[in-house]
């Protein structure tokens, strides 16, 4: 556990988040942006870069969620609808790493967001530019996918803004959110402070790169001659 002076209304200094995860959330609000950029531009070819680099960092999270530091951990913040309604009941409690609700809405985000990339892959535009696995299903399956695609990413919209709204509100209840995300400490109190574990940075990277060649060499590389 990584803890700092900073005493202040029984509170203390404490890091929360690895810099794994911190590069993974504004790599992929970075990239979400890039993304509706480029489709709104027609840019589509760089849509599809953008794609497959968000696709890496969701992978890269999900295995980070079982192997990674234990704020990361899908088990340490996704717990039952009664652990759920319990915080709900204590709307000012202070939570290391993700809250009980901020959990659910940690998987429903990388669940929609999988959807909108698997989606992709068997799109098409019907007019310059199809998903890399088109070929493989008929025009009725891809035409559908094509129409979930575009739907789904109002639904992403609209997650993201309730995502937004809730920083808003920690924030207003001194629970700054946004600082510990770049920052990685957060100010907590004494009786909720644990020893938490962070991996290494090193096996994050390596695990980075080993998915990057992947896409690079299967998908982002036969792009190239179109850019």
């Amino acid at each position: 556990m990584s803890i700092q002076d900073s005493s202040e209304n029984n509170k203390i200094k404490l890091k929360v988040w690895d810099l794994p995860t911190r590069v993974f959330h504004w790599g992929m609000v970075a990239l979400l942006g890039a993304l509706w950029w480029s489709a709104e531009v027609g840019e589509m070819q760089w849509h599809q870069v953008f794609a497959y680099s968000l696709m890496v960092l969701i992978l890269f999270r999900l295995v980070w969620g079982f192997i990674g530091s234990d704020t990361s951990r899908f088990s340490h913040f996704v717990k039952s609808p009664q652990h759920v309604l319990h915080y709900v009941k204590q709307p000012n409690r202070t939570s290391v790493g993700h809250n009980p609700l901020g959990g659910y809405m940690v998987v429903t985000m990388i669940f929609v967001i999988l959807v909108q990339l698997t989606s992709g892959l068997f799109a098409t535009d019907e007019v310059f530019t199809e998903g890399p696995l088109y070929n493989l299903v008929s025009s009725d399956v891809s035409s559908l996918l094509t129409w979930l695609h575009k739907m789904n990413f109002n639904l992403l919209l609209v997650l993201a803004g309730m995502h937004i709204l809730a920083v808003i509100v920690h924030g207003i209840k001194g629970d700054k959110l946004v600082g510990a995300m770049i920052t990685g400490y957060k100010h907590v109190t004494l009786d909720i402070a644990t020893e938490l574990r962070f991996k290494s940075n090193l096996i994050a990277l390596v695990l980075v790169c080993f998915l990057a060649g992947l896409a690079v060499n299967y998908l982002i590389l036969p792009l190239t001659a179109m850019l």
